[in-house]
């Protein structure tokens, strides 16, 4: 590559111009600075219900133990399930996992596990198991 084919890296503007200070706001509307505006008073909006799910105690096959399960979800994937998971061995102080698309807490832990699906605005239903 010859010297007369390179681009010039030195000189030219400065690091602050702007391309835009020579244009006109004629015409455009008046800028309005946050303390000229209105506060917002609207409430912020609701999350949806989620949906329903089901929260079964169960204690066959597992060698005696209790066990927490929730399951019945739709429309969440596997990361928002463990996630839900941990917060609910967190909240309960105990062990948990994820099989099958369901979340087993160990012992009976319903209502800590109905508490933690509600404020994730989920719908829990007990249901037999």
């Amino acid at each position: 590559m010859s010297g007369s084919e390179r681009s010039p890296t030195g000189g030219g503007e400065d690091f602050g111009h702007n391309p835009f200070a020579a244009l006109s706001n004629e015409g455009l509307p008046a800028e309005t600075s946050p303390t000229d505006s209105q506060p917002r008073t609207e409430a912020k909006p609701t999350r949806k219900n989620r949906g329903r799910v089901d929260i079964i105690r169960q204690k066959a096959g597992r060698g005696g133990k209790t066990v927490t399960v929730v399951k019945g979800f739709v429309g969440i994937g596997l990361p928002e399930k463990q996630q839900l998971a941990k917060a609910m061995q967190k909240a309960c102080g105990t062990g948990g996992t994820v099989k099958n698309g369901q979340i087993e807490i160990q012992g009976d832990q319903r209502a800590e596990v109905a508490r933690i699906l509600s404020q994730a605005n989920f719908r829990p239903v007990y249901a037999d198991g």
